[in-house]
């Protein structure tokens, strides 16, 4: 599922950001960009948002900016003293007594070396990177329940409808093999009052036992509503539940495609593609739950 998760967190002079942001993928997918100096929490990183989302293709920014302090600044006086005898040299080549300006020469390369000022120590930072971090990935959580709510009631409202065509199917059923006899005893009439040939009812009866037979449903209904009923109840699981939902969505095409092959008969025909339509629907959104 899509959603968005962002904590801001100071430590000890320590400022973290952490922005998360997934789009939907059957998979999952982690890309992590971290500010300079960090690349080796990364694994750490992908641990902790593994342990929280299952699916999707989710993009992790951490950035760290540490406070700086005057010990983190050196000065190299041998460049310092390069500089200054240059400068030097040049007021006596133009005959001036002008100071040297300190205040400028510090400004100039190599003068000052910040040292360790603002450059990371990864190991230390962990602990803040981590707090921030799950408290980025609460919200987004957050974010992604309140589009999970909005997804199952769409799916319940999908297996209501693939329900209620079941309904329709399972009244119609013991009506195919007594209307399949009427068209074959009408049939049977027309062609051998041609010829003056009556017809055994017997075989009437054998062929339409036959014909029953064949097109028996009865077991696929039971097991697309049990299918149907067992899907109702993940949506309302706490746990995560995408791979059962995969599971299930394909043994209902599996049932239903088999009565639609059976059935022989254009009402249930019917029935069958909006069942078809309406897990369709389902396959679709649960490509993106956990």
């Amino acid at each position: 599922m899509t959603g968005f998760g962002e904590a801001h967190r100071q430590e000890n002079g320590t400022a973290v950001s952490v922005e998360l942001r997934t789009i939907n993928s059957r998979y999952l997918k982690i890309s992590i960009r971290t500010s300079d100096g960090y690349s080796s929490l990364e694994p750490q990183i992908e641990g902790v948002v593994r342990d929280r989302v299952r699916r999707g293709t989710i993009q992790v920014g951490v950035r760290v900016d540490r406070a700086k302090s005057p010990e983190d600044y050196r000065i190299d006086t041998r460049v310092l003293d390069s500089y200054r005898h240059q400068l030097e040299t040049m007021f006596r080549l133009w005959g001036t007594n002008q100071p040297v300006p300190i205040d400028s020469l510090l400004l100039l390369p190599g003068v000052v070396d910040e040292g360790t000022a603002g450059k990371a120590n990864a190991a230390e930072q962990w602990p803040v990177v981590e707090k921030t971090l799950e408290e980025a990935l609460a919200n987004l959580e957050r974010m992604r329940g309140e589009e999970g709510r909005v997804m199952a009631d769409d799916l319940r409202a999908n297996g209501r409808a693939a329900s209620a065509c079941l309904e329709v199917i399972q009244r119609r059923a013991p009506l195919v093999a007594e209307a399949y006899r009427g068209r074959l005893e009408e049939r049977l009439k027309r062609v051998l009052g041609e010829v003056e040939v009556k017809f055994d009812p017997s075989d009437v009866i054998k062929e339409v036992g036959l014909f029953a037979e064949r097109s028996d449903i009865s077991e696929e209904i039971v097991r697309l509503r049990s299918h149907l009923e067992q899907f109702d109840t993940i949506i309302d699981a706490a746990e995560s539940s995408g791979r059962k939902m995969e599971f299930l969505t394909q043994e209902m095409f599996r049932e239903v495609n088999t009565i639609g092959s059976k059935a022989n008969d254009v009402e249930i025909s019917r029935q069958v593609i909006e069942i078809k339509a309406a897990i369709e629907r389902i396959r679709e959104m649960i490509q993106n739950i956990e």
